[in-house]
């Protein structure tokens, strides 16, 4: 009876990691998800900083976390390099946070797309945060379309951009129009 109990531990035990590894997302999800996070982030937009378009409240917490260092927030801005490491640092964090929670590649990107231009995972189902976590959901599609996944469902049809001058509604998490860590 041990002997059956130990095999039955070991068995779920050895489950419980492979199922955890295999929602780690790979290197070219983040990619992916970095490189659509850019492409729908502002153009130009007072107040933000890299091609990201990231708060400057928190990116000293990210950095710090990412590089090992607190960058200001125009140090971050004028360093692409320093930029992209710590949005993808970010990103694969968040990515991963969201695929261990549903499982599901397009639930995962919409999820984490909603976070960084507001600070909630949800919430994001009227415009103008739709049409921005569309519009990351389809920039991620578009740079991994040999990735397709059996529960995603098409694009949605392009919508438009966003404007920065939204005021995400203030959350305690750390995306980045917050400053909290």
């Amino acid at each position: 009876m041990r002997f059956l109990l130990r095999g039955l531990i070991a068995s779920v035990a050895l489950g419980a990691a492979f199922s955890a590894q295999a929602q780690q997302p790979s290197d070219s999800q983040i990619t992916a998800m970095v490189e659509a996070l850019r492409r729908a982030a502002p153009k130009s937009a007072p107040g933000l900083y890299s091609e990201w378009g990231v708060t400057p409240g928190i990116i000293p917490s990210w950095s710090k976390q990412c590089v090992g260092s607190e960058l200001t927030p125009e140090q971050f801005g004028n360093s692409p390099e320093r930029a992209r490491e710590t949005v993808t640092c970010i990103a694969r964090r968040e990515l991963n946070k969201q695929l261990r929670a549903t499982s599901n590649n397009e639930t995962a990107v919409r999820s984490v797309a909603c976070w960084w231009l507001t600070g909630q995972y949800t919430g994001c189902n009227i415009d103008p945060q739709a049409a921005y976590v569309a519009r990351v959901l389809r920039f991620y599609q578009e740079a991994r379309p040999q990735q397709s996944t059996p529960n995603a469902s098409p694009a949605p049809s392009p919508s438009p951009s966003p404007s920065r001058t939204l005021s995400p509604s203030p959350s305690p998490s750390s995306s980045p129009t917050n400053s909290t860590p």
